[in-house]
């Protein structure tokens, strides 16, 4: 990805949010970057040079603007670039892959040679994968810092550092004094503890994705009420419970947590960010999606449409086998027998049965036809015995590959749960049942096949297109 200085320039100019978190802008007078939607006043054009990340513009010697505060934007979209390497590096960094492990080791994972991957990143990216990590420690720290009332100590290992000097001495080197010192002094003391901001390019639509989500929320395990989405958890034999709503006074969603302990709260972050889809850029996707005329429409009717992601993906997996053929709310029911029956019993309800819990099930204890239940079983056990990955890493067709190696798992199947579990914004569902009724009515389209040939103008964001065609199918039949 090769930056437009003169579209970077107009968006600072403008301080346009549609380009928050896509770039950063450091001031040579001042040795500060900041994001393009900084308020301060504007530094002369001459003054300033673009980087394409927070990494990249800390590598070159910028600290973070305490004003705008860099770790607030939006994050980078995974797909920046063209890269599917980096792209699958970045949710392994972002999943911690470099808190404890080396860059050699990433590369082995991803299957190319760390120098190569090195070269990947400083072409995408403009930073190293090891820049990439420290500059996501740094500011998921300073975020915990801004906005709770962790103990350093406890914000430190939350954030990946090894120990608190490490930890310390990072922050002196960056902002040229400690993270005490960054506390603000009058922070409120009655403040949520484990409540964050998580911010999201405009627009969004909420209404969409809670709506999508709470038709398929398990019983027991996850609902949506009066408009925030709440879930049952448990993490490294820990369990808790976290709540989110869209914030009222800015682009960002409010998530609450209760939960024992902070040493997993940034892998649950980071569920949350893949969950509602916050790192898309609205801007870019409909960008390609606005020159097909009928879903042009269909943007201006639900602006900001997300593809909602997983929590879970062995959950989502085991959704998709049970929603053949029968309707969202008949599977949803089932899913709540099955996390009734399996799952860990909590004090007002329960967490989605692991894949080493169903593998051991008896298939005459589900509630549905016994070929589905033994689809279930067989892919617990695939996932246990590690021939089937539900890790944002692996490819797409890879995955599809080995869903459909499996006996009662078809290509419907096998796409939504690629979709959902992976991310995949290319992801098209081009034999679903309702995607081809919709088509018929509003493009003519008879065939699965004709659909398919019609959604290659839609790539790279065809997961998008399907969302608002879903949609259109719910607008159309009311």
């Amino acid at each position: 990805m090769e930056l437009d200085t003169t579209r970077c320039e107009q968006a600072r100019q403008t301080r346009d949010p549609r380009f928050d978190g896509c770039f950063f802008v450091g001031v040579k007078t001042t040795g500060i970057y900041c994001r393009p939607i900084c308020p301060v006043r504007l530094p002369k054009p001459e003054n300033v040079k673009f980087f394409k990340s927070a990494a990249a513009a800390t590598d070159a010697g910028f600290r973070p603007c305490l004003r705008c505060r860099p770790e607030s934007a939006p994050g980078t979209p995974a797909w920046c670039g063209t890269s599917t390497t980096v792209s699958r590096a970045l949710h392994l960094i972002h999943e911690g892959a470099l808190d404890q492990s080396s860059v050699t080791a990433l590369s082995d994972r991803l299957g190319v040679t760390s120098r190569h991957l090195g070269r990947l990143f400083q072409q995408h990216l403009g930073a190293s994968p090891l820049a990439i990590a420290q500059t996501r420690r740094l500011h998921f720290a300073k975020k915990l810092i801004d906005e709770t009332v962790m103990p350093m100590t406890d914000i430190a290992l939350a954030s990946g550092y090894g120990s608190i000097r490490r930890f310390n001495d990072h922050f002196q080197k960056v902002y040229q004094r400690s993270p005490s010192a960054l506390r603000s002094a009058n922070k409120a003391p009655s403040e949520p503890q484990f409540t964050l901001k998580l911010p999201y390019r405009e627009p969004y639509c909420w209404k969409s994705i809670t709506a999508f989500l709470a038709k398929r929320a398990v019983p027991g395990v996850e609902w949506v009420i009066d408009g925030v989405w709440h879930r049952h958890i448990e993490h490294e034999g820990e369990s808790g419970h976290v709540a989110v709503s869209q914030g009222q006074d800015g682009p960002f969603l409010l998530c609450k947590f209760d939960i024992p302990s902070t040493a997993s709260i940034y892998t649950l972050v980071e569920r949350i960010k893949n969950l509602f889809d916050l790192n898309a850029d609205p801007f870019e996707i409909s960008g390609t999606l606005s020159q097909d005329p009928i879903l042009r429409k269909l943007l201006k009717k639900n602006p900001g449409m997300r593809v909602p992601g997983a929590w879970d993906r062995f959950e989502v997996a085991v959704r998709a086998i049970v929603g053949q053929q029968i309707s969202v709310t008949g599977a949803t029911t089932v899913m709540g027998r099955i996390a009734t029956r399996y799952g860990n019993p909590l004090e007002s309800g329960y967490t989605f049965p692991s894949p080493s819990v169903l593998m051991q099930a008896d298939s005459a204890d589900f509630p549905m036809p016994q070929s589905r239940a033994r689809a279930i079983i067989n892919l617990a056990c695939a996932i246990v015995e590690g021939k089937i990955v539900l890790n944002q890493w692996i490819e797409t067709e890879s995955l599809k590959q080995q869903l459909l190696s499996l006996k009662g798992i078809g290509e419907w199947t096998a796409s939504y749960i690629a979709m959902r579990a992976l991310s995949d914004p290319d992801t098209f569902l081009h034999t679903d049942l309702v995607l081809l009724k919709v088509a018929k009515q509003l493009y003519g389209d008879e065939t699965p096949k004709d659909l398919l040939e019609r959604s290659m103008a839609w790539r790279p964001w065809r997961a998008y297109a399907g969302m608002h065609l879903w949609q259109a199918a719910t607008q159309l039949n009311r």
